[in-house]
C-alpha cells in the first residue's frame, strides 16, 4: 500500500511540476482578436501578404471580418488556443438574425461563424455580393 501511495503522489507531484513550467514559459492561452493590430496578424499568418484596409472585430473578441485592398474579405475566427481564417469566395453567404451576424464560408469543416458587431450591415452585404459577383 505504501508504494501505490508513493506513486500516486510522484504521479501528482509531475503533473503539477509539468503544468507550472507550461504556466511559466506562457504555453496554451487564449488567441485574441482583440483590434485592428491583432487581426491584421492573424490575417498574415492566414495567408502571408494579406494586408487589412478595413476590420470590424466580435464584440467577445473571438471573430473578426477583415478587408483588403483588393476588395478580399477574410473571416477569422478563434479556434482553440489559435486562430484559423478563410477568404470568403463565392459560396460564402451572411444572414441577419436578432442583432448578430451569422457568416458561413461555404466550408462545412470551417463552420457558421456568429459575429456581433457595432454595423454588420455593409459587411453582411459585401459578403453576400460575392456569390452574386460569380453568377454572371
Amino acid at each position: 500500500m505504501e508504494i501505490q501511495i508513493l506513486q500516486f503522489a510522484g504521479s501528482l507531484a509531475a503533473i503539477l511540476i509539468l503544468a507550472a513550467l507550461a504556466w511559466a514559459l506562457g504555453l496554451g492561452g487564449k488567441a485574441n482578436l482583440s483590434d485592428a493590430d491583432s487581426v491584421q496578424r492573424a490575417a498574415n499568418e492566414t495567408l502571408d501578404g494579406f494586408r487589412v484596409v478595413e476590420s470590424a472585430v466580435d464584440a467577445q473578441a473571438s471573430a473578426a471580418l477583415a478587408k483588403d485592398h483588393a476588395g478580399r474579405i477574410m473571416l477569422v475566427k478563434r479556434h482553440g488556443n489559435r486562430l484559423a481564417g478563410r477568404i470568403l469566395g463565392n459560396k460564402a453567404h451572411a444572414a441577419m438574425e436578432g442583432g448578430k451576424m451569422y457568416v458561413d464560408c461555404g466550408e462545412p469543416y470551417f463552420g457558421v461563424v456568429e459575429l456581433d458587431l457595432i454595423e454588420p450591415g455593409p459587411w453582411a452585404d459585401a459578403i453576400n455580393k460575392l456569390s452574386f459577383d460569380s453568377d454572371a
